[in-house]
């Protein structure tokens, strides 16, 4: 463990100006980021007595190798440079509000030539435009039954969409006029886009026109007596105020403003966002975070909070705007939080820049909006209490199972990052290898990666001894080359997920595999890395040149944490293979028939969708493929087993009857010519 005076800047070294600093670990790993007005007093103080620091700062400190800033001209600067710099390096001690994956949104594609609506979780994209988000899909699900009635808006998937355009039929959504039905034409792509375009609208809080012009038209339909006309045109009002109504209005001003609210611990604290729009909610978010630091007081732990909140919440979610009209903003007018931080002026400043117009960074004081205030924090100080009932146990189950694991093994510390691998093949084909991350006990999926292995020449076979070798030559052979030039490294600003090894690395199999893992790190020259095998037999934890394995208790914490990383590792492995074995077979279906080349090959499955459906067609239905012919056509067929149905003969024509027959006109034989023999004169034709 590093001790903070090692690597403690000489006094005087450290500038007074503003700016951002970084703290990084042995291997060059950027674990917190941070700002401050003066660089000086503020790192400082993170070298003072570790005794008196918060116990989460205390293991930063300690955790920590090296520290470094960067000076800067303003706090503007200095808040958008901590964005960066926290959003490029992902520091595991800073606080981290990532999108809750419960809360699903309403998404419209509009980058598509159909846009689509869906229910949609997780990372924002750019080209789709987002609503919400809701508390439950079934929310979600509700409205879009209600509004489709008078947005007839496609919301089926691609593939759903181009089936029915190849067979020129809609589905049960157009047949009921819940769909405008854009698959088979019956609305232009433009004529398709306005429908979409007015349900953003009406979702926007342009709500008054659409059921004035639904009023305005049904009206109309009873005067001239069309009264079926009227009446859908009455359900479909009633739709938009039933969809209105699951919107409560709590502000009556048509105000656009964010609500933020804190309750917090000693050590956690939960934050909840009310997404104010039109004076209606239109969603709502929540997190809980680890607090990284104690001040002497509640406000200022509120303080800090909001500044940090509002640094990252607004930096990600103006990155992943969709949209260039006011609705679609993602930062709104106005933010009310609980309190001001030091510096609300220069956030002030930052999000007006994010927005592109002013934003107010205020604390409500009376009426509506102090009550709205009230009720987030009544939600956040909720999900506190219920935060705390589900993670106690699941806390202290993980903290047991990497202490087993450390007992165990007998390791200098708490295995917190372990990496597993798992190969996965069918008789020595289409082999695959997943590498699957646990930090502190819970997986940590964007650090996964699958490797294709090369198979042995000659049989064609590869052993999972040889596969489990390569694959860990291939992870830690770049960890090395990048150990060896951290600063050539560092200069280039890529990603240094894995540019430090784990603590525990973990390979399915026993004694061959564990002592094959070993071997190629004894090669490499790691010796910081302990090396096991999970066989699954008997759950035997294999230790590399031991003859026997050791035995878990079958109730131990720590086999159970072992046993979610391998199985995590197989399932990873199994739907990596199982992909690339059935693009295999696809391809090799067609592989065998002569003449037929890749780009026809492309163009009959791109044209039929799957080999499932070139099966079902005929030689007629193939032939339309521009280039394949009905030899071509027939050997296909019969290549994908099936007996291709003869073509179609001419009719035949039937004799007519006499009676059958009309009378046919007689035309005159033109007169013969006559000629004669010329010796006898006699006639000889004619």
């Amino acid at each position: 463990m590093p001790d903070p005076s090692s690597y403690r800047p000489a006094p005087g070294s450290i500038p007074v100006e503003p700016g951002v600093y970084r703290f990084s670990d042995i291997h060059g790993r950027v674990i917190y980021v941070g700002k401050a007005k003066s660089l000086r007093s503020r790192l400082n103080s993170y070298f003072a007595d570790i005794s008196g620091l918060h116990p989460r700062t205390r293991q930063m400190v300690t955790t920590a190798a090296k520290v470094e800033w960067t000076v800067v001209g303003t706090e503007v600067e200095a808040l958008q440079l901590e964005y960066n710099w926290i959003k490029e390096y992902d520091p595991r001690f800073n606080v981290r509000y990532r999108d809750d994956k419960s809360y699903p949104v309403l998404a419209v594609s509009l980058g598509e030539e159909y846009p689509r609506l869906y229910v949609y979780r997780g990372p924002r994209r750019k080209g789709v435009r987002y609503f919400g988000p809701y508390s439950h899909a079934w929310a979600i699900r509700e409205t879009l039954d209600l509004l489709t009635r008078v947005f007839p808006a496609r919301t089926c998937s691609a593939g759903v969409f181009k089936r029915h355009s190849q067979i020129d039929r809609p589905c049960l959504l157009g047949y009921i006029d819940k769909c405008s039905a854009p698959c088979v034409g019956r609305v232009s792509a433009e004529q398709h886009r306005k429908i979409v375009e007015d349900f953003c609208d009406f979702l926007s809080g342009k709500t008054d026109r659409f059921a004035r012009e639904l009023e305005h038209q049904m009206t109309e339909a009873a005067e001239v007596l069309d009264f079926e006309r009227a009446a859908r045109l009455r359900d479909d009002l009633g739709a938009l105020r039933r969809a209105l109504e699951k919107q409560a209005v709590v502000l009556g001003d048509g105000t656009d403003a964010d609500v933020v609210a804190f309750a917090d611990d000693d050590l956690e604290a939960a934050v909840q966002v009310f997404h104010v729009r039109g004076g209606r909610v239109r969603g709502q978010r929540g997190w809980v975070v680890e607090k990284s630091t104690e001040p002497d007081d509640t406000d200022g732990t509120h303080a800090l909070l909001v500044e940090q909140f509002l640094t990252q919440f607004y930096g990600e979610q103006a990155e992943l705007g969709s949209g260039a009209d006011e609705s679609a903003n993602p930062v709104p007018r106005e933010v009310l939080v609980p309190c001001l931080p030091p510096n609300a002026d220069e956030l002030g400043d930052w999000l007006s820049g994010l927005r592109g117009s002013r934003v107010v960074l205020r604390v409500p004081r009376r009426g509506d909006k102090k009550a709205l205030a009230q009720t987030v924090q009544r939600n956040a100080q909720h999900a506190l209490q219920q935060h705390k009932l589900r993670r106690a146990g699941d806390f202290n189950a993980r903290s047991a199972a990497l202490q087993a694991i450390q007992d165990t093994l007998g390791l200098a510390e708490a295995p917190l990052r372990i990496e597993c691998v798992d190969i996965s093949h069918v008789q020595g084909t289409d082999v695959v290898a997943s590498l699957v991350v646990f930090e502190d006990g819970l997986p940590r999926k964007s650090d996964y990666r699958h490797y294709s292995i090369k198979e042995a020449a000659g049989d064609g076979r590869s052993d999972d001894v040889a596969s489990i070798a390569e694959v860990t030559r291939r992870r830690f052979r770049r960890h090395v080359q990048d150990s060896q030039r951290p600063d050539e490294y560092s200069a280039e600003g890529k990603s240094r997920r894995f540019a430090y090894p784990p603590n525990l690395y973990v390979v399915d199999g026993g004694a061959p595999q564990v002592n094959a893992a070993q071997a190629v790190l004894d090669e490499l020259g790691v010796t910081d890395v302990a090396v096991i095998g999970l066989a699954k037999r008997l759950e035997e934890v294999w230790v590399p040149g031991e003859p026997d394995p050791l035995i878990m208790p079958r109730n131990s914490e720590g086999l159970y944490l072992l046993q979610r990383v391998r199985d995590e590792a197989h399932r990873f492995a199994i739907t990596f293979h199982r992909s690339k074995r059935s693009k295999r077979m696809t391809a090799s279906a067609l592989d065998s028939i002569p003449g037929l080349g890749e780009h026809r090959r492309k163009a009959l499955v791109t044209h039929f969708g799957s080999v499932a459906r070139l099966k079902q067609a005929s030689v007629q239905e193939i032939t339309a493929v521009p280039g394949i012919g009905v030899t071509t056509a027939t050997a296909v067929l019969e290549a994908l087993g099936v007996t291709p149905e003869p073509p179609a003969e001419a009719p035949e024509v039937q004799a007519l009857e006499p009676a059958d027959v009309a009378p046919v006109a007689t035309v005159p034989a033109p007169p013969a010519a006559d000629v004669r023999d010329d010796d006898t004169g006699q006639r000889v034709w004619g």
